[in-house]
């Protein structure tokens, strides 16, 4: 069984390295916003909860989001496990989230964490240009488009996103460090803690992961 969270900042490559593993190991990943969509469409008494609070622009509580969560882990789907993307992210959810899963004889198996020096992540997302047409993402040293300024897709012009420049994104990784830091001791702590070096190709950074899982795998066996 592999229950497992994902941690990383913004620009790590979290979400090509969750779509490889989640395709990999069979399955689900659960991204907190997905669910939180997922249950107001479904008109549940947790999602009108978390309409409330997000029609009036604010934030879901903990309580309603670990609700959600907790109906979320006993679906069919994850059975053989689950890879958890965006919770938590704080330590109560941490805490609750080990309750929740002890209460159905689960447990976590290992926290990822994806680590990047920052000056690498301001110099990865400050690359990504987006068409102001069709929405088509380009990068402009990995994915860059083939012709300056222009989308391959749809002939649309590429813009600089304001959150993509370098000020916006500084900022961003100071409160991902901020929150994220007692998380990341708290898991530490716990002995769940896996640090992957998250520069290179993805291919290596996959591999990376892929290894580290199966010598905690092999260490409990």
């Amino acid at each position: 069984m592999k229950n497992l969270i994902l941690l990383g900042p913004p620009g790590a490559g979290k979400g090509t390295q969750a779509k490889r593993l989640v395709d990999e190991l069979g399955i689900p990943q659960i991204s907190t916003g997905d669910i939180l969509r997922e249950v107001i469409q479904s008109g549940s008494a947790l999602g009108e909860q978390a309409k409330s609070y997000m029609n009036r622009g604010n934030l879901v509580p903990d309580e309603v989001v670990i609700g959600i969560v907790a109906e979320r882990i006993v679906h069919p789907d994850c059975r053989p496990g689950f890879l958890l993307d965006g919770f938590p992210r704080t330590v109560p959810q941490a805490d609750a989230l080990e309750r929740m899963l002890a209460e159905h004889g689960r447990h976590l198996d290992a926290v990822i964490c994806l680590e990047v020096q920052n000056e690498e992540l301001v110099r990865r997302l400050t690359g990504r240009r987006t068409c102001r047409l069709c929405g088509a993402p380009y990068h402009l040293v990995s994915n860059p488009p083939r012709h300056a300024d222009i989308c391959d897709a749809c002939g649309g012009e590429l813009y600089h996103r304001d959150d993509d420049r370098e000020e916006a994104i500084r900022a961003r990784l100071a409160t991902y460090q901020a929150q994220t830091r007692p998380l990341i001791e708290y898991y530490d702590k716990h002995g769940l803690l896996r640090r992957i070096d998250g520069l290179g190709d993805f291919d290596d950074v996959f591999l990376r992961i892929r290894e580290t899982l199966r010598r905690a795998e092999s260490a409990r066996a």
